[in-house]
């Protein structure tokens, strides 16, 4: 066998390969019917591919191994065909907790007029009172804005929240969540396959925060962000068109290129130039140090003690029972730079 010959059946092998690596996971999570079908034709799809690397090297398939190959070109494109098929949509049959997202309105005085504000009682995960509530913000009262990181997977991992602060105490956060429907479980991997629709939701801190931090017992982080006032209004504002944009075009959900993290990115990149790709981007447990690197974070203490200090589930759990305004002012006390306004 000679070199070019060896060279072209790796690369086709490995392609081979790699395509079954993505069409395996797209039949088994997109495919319409019981899970033993999906389970099965994505079986049989792996094992297609597996049989034309196999007729590649085996001579006894020498004369069939462009006939496998042509069934299994097939087969790849139609299903690209078919998952090209697949849109999002907005009128699916959500859970409460993502059933809307925030509308939001600006009038001629500058007050934020917005509906469907989640301010959801919880008690156990699968036990709230939900709530959504219309609720109106002054701009000009923008004293503050605060990233937050809920580790949900190990250091690494976390869910990225954004809360705004305003000069009476109130706090309105903002999560860039998965739009699950409605007994359906998150999955990292399902997640790179179509499997959600995106979701940004508008909520009160105790709701958003609390039941990440008391009701699921998620470790979770608060950083004050240094920023200025116009750069906090024109963020927030980014929010709340990208809701909107959401309800009329919706969108997947991607693990990696299109969540949490990476959406808030896109949003600052169209606000402010310089920020660069990194690592931790993806690696969104890490984002606060990201976030320093780039003179963001609050300047009344070094990283290292923002990170030590940062942790608020202590005192999330000990205002447990206390109302929304109470509740946002006593899990800041103790982090560094969150008495002083942002900018």
């Amino acid at each position: 066998m000679s070199l070019t010959s060896i060279v072209l059946r790796s690369v086709t092998s490995l392609a081979l390969l790699g395509a079954s690596l993505w069409l395996m996971p797209a039949l088994w999570f997109r495919l319409p019917g019981p899970e033993g079908l999906r389970t099965t034709l994505a079986a049989l799809a792996g094992a297609l591919s597996l049989i034309c690397v196999i007729a590649l090297w085996w001579p006894q398939l020498h004369a069939i191994r462009w006939r496998l190959a042509g069934i299994y070109l097939m087969l790849l494109v139609a299903s690209l065909g078919w998952w090209n098929s697949i849109t999002p949509r907005a009128d699916r049959d959500w859970a409460p907790e993502v059933e809307h997202l925030v509308e939001g309105s600006l009038s001629q005085d500058d007050i934020l007029h917005l509906e469907q504000v989640r301010n959801f009682e919880w008690r156990t995960p699968e036990d709230y009172t939900p709530r959504w509530e219309r609720r109106d913000y002054p701009l000009d009262q923008l004293t503050s804005v605060d990233l937050l990181t809920s580790h949900w997977m190990g250091p690494q991992i976390a869910h990225t929240l954004v809360s705004f602060g305003f000069a009476d105490g109130r706090h309105l956060a903002f999560s860039v969540e998965i739009r699950k429907e409605r007994d359906e479980a998150f999955s990292t991997l399902g997640g790179m396959f179509k499997e959600y629709e995106l979701a940004v939701i508008a909520a009160d801190e105790r709701d958003i925060i609390r039941v990440r931090s008391n009701v699921r017992g998620e470790q979770v982080h608060l950083y004050r962000v240094q920023m200025p006032r116009e750069l906090i209004r024109e963020l927030l504002l980014a929010y709340v068109d990208e809701a909107e944009t959401l309800r009329t075009q919706p969108r997947f959900y991607n693990t990696a290129t299109s969540n949490c993290t990476t959406l808030v990115y896109a949003m600052m990149t169209r606000l402010t130039d310089g920020l660069p790709l990194d690592y931790r981007l993806l690696l969104s447990g890490y984002l606060p140090e990201y976030v320093a690197d780039q003179d963001a974070l609050s300047d009344a203490a070094p990283f290292a003690e923002l990170k030590a200090r940062s942790l608020i589930n202590p005192a999330a759990i000990a205002a447990d029972e206390h109302p929304d305004g109470d509740f946002s002012r006593l899990i800041r006390e103790g982090i560094p730079g969150a008495d002083s306004p942002s900018f």
